[in-house]
């Protein structure tokens, strides 16, 4: 039992309930039902990791101990909520030290939750891989688990407003089957950037089917599918572009700093 988790998890299915968010959720057999495994998840908006521990909960109430960035442990209110739940401070300027917790979690097994992307995905495509989840899937033996949703962008994104009022937004969450931990961290990544992929074609398929056609120029549709948002390549360079800008303050105040 954790009550802090099982609270958090109440709170959330009652905050989908008041917003009328519908879901299909696929593939829950592919959740290992004890044991390690590392949950791999694609990264369209700000609430996917309320959204991807889903097939583990249905799957023997499994909990999955997401890694999210240091800044989220710092916050008064959100960090001990986030120490409470087990999940993993990530500091990337120095990300060793949660690396090896995540292994460790692992070894023990436990679902760690990683986001191969590494950042949102403005195209809602999926986007390059870093080769953290394969490294990590190597270092401890477990299976990676590809995790896929669909439609959550809907709600909160990168550069749009909430939404989060009573909208009766569909979202489809797919499980794909689990990657063995075989081969290096190359061919490992190459095959998850592979399964989630597809998984994502099947589930805008499906979803155009369950919500009706893609409505052309809106934000949240892929430009592949007649939407408004950036292609793969366009989102790119403006992930480039915010790097630079960041690098560039940081410099900027590492100056201000050494000149006081």
């Amino acid at each position: 039992m954790e009550p802090v988790y099982d609270t958090v998890i109440g709170a959330a299915r009652t905050l989908w309930l008041a917003q009328g968010l519908k879901f299909k959720i696929s593939g829950v057999e592919n959740v290992p039902v004890n044991g390690p495994g590392v949950v791999a998840i694609n990264h369209t908006g700000y609430l996917d990791f309320t959204l991807a521990g889903i097939p583990a909960h249905l799957q023997g109430r499994r909990k999955v101990r997401f890694m999210a960035k240091k800044e989220v442990f710092d916050n008064k209110v959100g960090g001990p909520i986030m120490r409470a739940l087990r999940h993993i401070p990530v500091d990337r300027g120095n990300g060793a030290e949660s690396y090896q917790m995540a292994v460790d979690y692992l070894r023990n097994g436990e679902l760690v939750g990683v986001y191969p992307e590494a950042t949102i995905s403005r195209s809602f495509e999926i986007k390059g891989f870093k080769s953290g989840a394969a490294r990590m899937a190597l270092d401890s033996g477990a299976p990676i688990i590809p995790t896929v949703i669909w439609g959550a962008q809907r709600i909160w994104t990168k550069g749009q407003p909430k939404a989060m009022g009573r909208n009766n937004f569909k979202i489809a969450i797919g499980v794909a089957e689990p990657i063995a931990p075989t081969g290096t961290a190359e061919e490992i990544t190459q095959r998850l950037h592979d399964s989630m992929s597809a998984k994502l074609l099947e589930l805008q398929e499906m979803y155009a089917e369950w919500n009706g056609p893609y409505p052309a120029g809106e934000f949240w549709v892929p430009a592949r599918l007649g939407g408004g948002a950036p292609t793969l390549a366009e989102a790119d360079a403006m992930d480039a572009a915010d790097a630079e800008a960041k690098a560039a303050r940081r410099a900027a105040g590492e100056q201000s700093a050494g000149d006081a």
